[in-house]
Formats: C-alpha cells, structure tokens, sequence
C-alpha cells in the first residue's frame, strides 16, 4: 500500500510532509533496529535538509542505529563542508549528532559485495533479445551492516533509465561497476531520445531484478519536486513509491510542444560543476530539437567535462551511438557508462564506417569555461560565454528559439512526434 500524495497544481506544506513521514515510518517495524537511508548528492534537487531533520526527529529514539549513505554512483566524493550543505547539518569527520553520512566509495572495490548474477538468458528476455549476457549484481556492502534500508530521493525523467527514483538509489547509486555500465549501456542503445522519460522500461527491469538479490527489507520515499516546491510525496516498496512519483512527475516534468525548436539556450544550475552532469541540458532538450537545430549548454562556470571520468573522455571524444557499434572492436575496452554519457550528450546520429563520416541529428554546443580547443578535440562546439547576451535569445519563440532557465529537470518532448522526426 503507497502512503502519501501528490498534485499536478498544488504543493506539500511542511506539515503535510511530516504526517506522511510519521505515517509511513510508524508502519514500518523499526524499533531497535539498524537503519540505512539512501540519500541523492547535490546534483538533484530536494529538500534534503528538511527531510533529514524530520527522520532524526521521527526516528533517532527508535532505533538502535540511524545512519545515511549518499548514493554518488560515480558521482565524487563529497567532503565534510559538501555534506553539511547537503544535509543542513554540521557534518564533522562524517558525523552529525550520533549519526554517520557515509560516501559510497565506488573507487574503492573493497567496498562491494557481490549480491548474485542475473544470468544472460534472463537478460536476453528482459531486453527483448538486444542483450545477452551474464550481468554481476554488486552493491555497497554497508547494507549487510543494517536491519533495514530506506530510499529517499526525487523522481525525475531519466536518459538511462526512463524515470529516476526508486531502485536506481541501489544500482547505480551505490552500485558495482558491471551493472553501472551494462544498464548504461543497455539505455544509450536505446537512445535517449527513446528512453528519456519513457516510463517502465527494460533498463529500469533489469535494475528491479537486481534489486530483488538484497538481503534486507527496502523501503522509498519517492519524491516529485520542482523548484516552487514539493508536488508529491510517495511512501511503499521501491517499486510501489516510484511508480506513483514517476506518474506525477510525467505530468510536472514533460512539457509539450506543438513544434520542436531550432536553437535552445539551456542555461545550467550551479548544482551541475561538470559536463557529466550538466549535459541534462541536452538531454532533456533533445526530443524537442528539430533536425539540424542546436542545443547550447550555457555555463560560465563550468570548467571540466568530468571530474571522474574526464581522460577517458578525452579519448573518446563525444559521438552517436553508431559510431561506436560500428567500431566496436575498437572501443569495447570503454566502461559502458563512459561510452553511454558519451552517446547521450551528442544525440540520434548516424555513422558510416566506410568512408569514417559521422552524421548527427542535431549540434551541442558548450558555452562553458572549457577552453575551445578542448570542445573541438571532444568533437563538441564552442561558443565563447562572454558573447552570450541571454535577453537577447527570449522572446525569439516565433523564430523557435526557446531560453530555458535552470535547464536539466524538465523534459521537452514534441506534441506530435512525428513532427519532431520531419
């Protein structure tokens, strides 16, 4: 049974929140017990401060242990002053109060424990046929150290995934690196332009039969949050909460256009400090793109394509998928997630191995603190932020040129797809 609601025209006051809170965790038999919660990193907005203060009031003189685990995926470390930002809590050597804030070191391969195989005939089935292999289920081992663990984090359309939230807190948000690739991979197969925002999809299967294999009960707090505010609020299994939070978030997240744009200024938050995560800008775009039209990630700021995964980057450079299935002797060695992140950000393309040309769909440029020359050898454009006059591209809807401000959350997607396709 799913605790909690949520309105396309309406937001959760703070006291709304708390009795759904308190509902949902008086429900559940936590006394004395050990419990984990899931939390995202800064690049996702929530209300993480509240939401922090509210389990620490609703369940420290429950339970026998009340800790957190930010689930970075391969997102980096954050360190003390990033977590107290995060949390709105003093965070000292990762403690707050009587409670640890854990990293999920995925650097570090001492910090997993394999969980099981999803064998390669259960994958060709769930993939219908697209993928056949046997996919290794590893997570953060600090679960086996709790009685039971608690997701808690926003739901939002998805590149990878169709949808975020729910059991993607488990893999990837504190997963192994073979399942963090393979489901990347999986998606950027697929493309992004077909899965962003797609509902359930085999991605997301993949990840709830991985999620099956954990050892310990789970529960979610899935959440649908704008930036005025909190719009829903879902409590059950992870599977449950994040089915009734990505149906909410289809209706506050997708915007719909009667015809697809020409040139896009997606002007990135400053949660986003590198391309691997400010590339959402395009993501989020790319439905709505006509063929041949432009996206411009505008960020000043932003000066480093990846803090985590930047050379590898470097060698491969950005490209549509054909460019690598096409090579693929040659690029197989690349983790999937690079090769994917890689993918999504150029978009739909095509590419001919004969003659070496790649012909993508539409442009991303990076009007960024990426020096040109870099933009250039990662096979993206470049404009110069400093020529940028942001008033000077609104009001320009007639010549279908669109500003989006605080760009990464909402997905754009042509009323009549058909349209967007020529």
């Amino acid at each position: 049974m799913v605790i909690g609601e949520g309105s396309s025209t309406a937001y959760l006051n703070p006291g709304e929140v708390k009795t759904i809170m308190a509902e949902a965790l008086a429900s559940l038999p936590l006394d004395g017990k050990r419990v984990l919660i899931l939390i995202p990193d800064g690049t996702r907005t929530m209300p993480t401060p509240m939401l922090f203060t509210l389990f620490q009031e609703l369940l420290e003189l429950r339970v026998q242990a009340l800790d957190y685990l930010v689930a970075l995926g391969t997102h980096p470390v954050m360190n003390d002053v990033q977590l107290t930002k995060l949390v709105g809590h003093p965070v000292v050597d990762g403690r707050t109060g009587g409670s640890w804030v854990h990293n999920h070191h995925w650097e570090n391969p001492a910090s997993f424990v394999q969980l099981g195989t999803i064998p390669a005939a259960e994958i060709g089935k769930i993939t219908g046929g697209l993928m056949s292999v046997d996919v290794p289920v590893t997570l953060n081992k600090l679960i086996l150290d709790y009685d039971h663990l608690l997701v808690c984090g926003p739901v939002f359309p998805h590149e990878v995934v169709g949808f975020s939230g729910g059991t993607k807190y488990f893999f990837p948000g504190i997963a192994g690196a073979e399942i963090i690739n393979f489901t990347h991979w999986l998606g950027a197969v697929m493309t992004n332009y077909n899965v962003i925002g797609a509902g359930y999809t085999p991605v997301r299967a993949v990840i709830d039969r991985a999620a099956a294999m954990i050892p310990r009960p789970a529960s979610c707090f899935a959440l649908v949050v704008t930036h005025d505010g909190l719009a829903g609020m879902y409590f059950g299994t992870p599977q449950e909460a994040w089915s009734a939070a990505s149906a909410l978030s289809a209706q506050k997240h997708i915007v719909y256009v009667d015809k697809p744009f020409r040139r896009v200024l997606s002007i990135m938050p400053e949660l986003y400090d590198d391309l691997w995560t400010a590339a959402k800008g395009m993501y989020k775009m790319e439905p709505a793109i006509a063929d041949g039209g432009e996206v411009v990630i505008y960020s000043p700021r932003l000066t480093e394509v990846s803090y985590t995964h930047g050379k590898l980057i470097d060698e491969i450079g950005y490209h549509c998928r054909d460019y690598f299935l096409k090579q693929w002797d040659r690029f197989k060695r690349y983790p999937g997630g690079v090769l994917a992140h890689s993918t999504h950000v150029k978009g739909l393309g095509q590419f001919d191995p004969v003659t070496g040309i790649e012909t993508p769909r539409i442009h991303v440029t990076l009007a960024t603190g990426i020096p040109e020359e870099r933009c250039r050898r990662i096979n993206l454009g470049y404009l110069d932020p400093g020529s940028i006059n942001i008033e000077e591209w609104r009001g320009r809807e007639r010549e279908d040129v669109i500003v989006v401000p605080r760009a990464g959350e909402v997905l754009y997607r042509v009323r009549n797809k058909a349209a967007a396709e020529g």
